[in-house]
Formats: structure tokens, C-alpha cells, sequence
């Protein structure tokens, strides 16, 4: 009888292990704004910075700018725990795919990001920088997390 109830159990978790596998990828559907964004081909420069911290990330990307102020959820959306977390998980695929440019293509993954989970960059840095994270993965069809990429 054990022995039954514990060969059901292992059918049950394959089955469900299954299902989420097979459902995992969802298409995610780009607005005609978002589409604005992504076909603008002037670069855009932004300087990812807290006035309070000398910590600053520079983002060369046509779109960018035009994406954050139009589309991306307004600062304050989001606690900074919820942003450093994520870009957590993202500069660490992200780092991951720097060092494979024979898998991964070198010209979207150039230059590895030094983010220090220990380290308070402020909100500002960390809002920005996670909606360059979700800016790039929408923009290039990737995904650098277990996460779909939403605004």
C-alpha cells in the first residue's frame, strides 16, 4: 500500500513537473509604443546614478531614455529591495553570458557589470538599472531570469 501511495506521489510531481515546463515560456506582447522605442536608432546616453553615492553605470541605447520616461513603471513603483533583488539575479546571467561569447552573442553582452549585492547604490541606481534589465530582455527577446519580463 506504501509502496503504491509513494509511485503515485512520483507520477503526480512528474506530471506537474511536466506541465510547468511546458508552460513556462509565455510570448510577451509588445505595445506599438514599446515598438516606438525599440526602433529609435539615436543613442540615447544615461547615466545611471545616486547623488547621494559616487556609484554610476553608463547606458548607451538608442530607446532607452525614450522607454523609461514613457513606459516604464515611475520610480517609486517599486521598493528597493524588489529592484536589488532582481538585479541581482540579473547581473549574475548577465556576467554569466560576458564570459561565453561563443554561446551567447558578444555584441548584446559586451562589457561584465560589477554590481556588489553588499553594497547600498541607492534607489535610483537600482531602479534604473532594473529597467534597463527588463528594456533589454523585451528589446532583444531574452530572458535573464526565471522572471517574464513585464512593465
Amino acid at each position: 500500500m506504501k509502496k503504491n501511495i509513494f509511485t503515485i506521489g512520483i507520477l503526480i510531481l512528474f506530471i506537474l513537473s511536466l506541465a510547468n515546463c511546458t508552460s513556462s515560456k509565455k510570448a510577451i506582447s509588445i505595445t506599438d509604443e514599446e515598438k516606438t522605442a525599440f526602433s529609435q536608432t539615436q543613442g540615447d546616453t544615461i547615466a545611471i546614478k545616486d547623488d547621494k553615492t559616487e556609484y554610476e553605470i553608463i547606458i548607451i541605447e538608442p530607446g532607452f531614455d525614450f522607454w523609461l520616461q514613457s513606459i516604464a513603471k515611475p520610480e517609486g513603483f517599486y521598493s528597493q529591495s524588489y529592484l536589488e533583488n532582481r538585479n541581482r539575479i540579473y547581473v549574475v546571467e548577465w556576467n554569466q553570458r560576458v564570459r561565453q561569447p561563443f554561446r551567447y552573442n558578444s555584441n548584446l553582452y559586451e562589457l561584465q557589470i560589477d554590481y556588489d549585492p553588499n553594497t547600498d547604490y541607492g534607489y535610483e541606481v537600482n531602479y534604473k538599472l532594473y529597467n534597463y534589465f527588463i528594456y533589454f530582455q523585451r528589446k532583444y527577446n531574452q530572458r535573464l531570469g526565471p522572471f517574464v519580463p513585464r512593465v
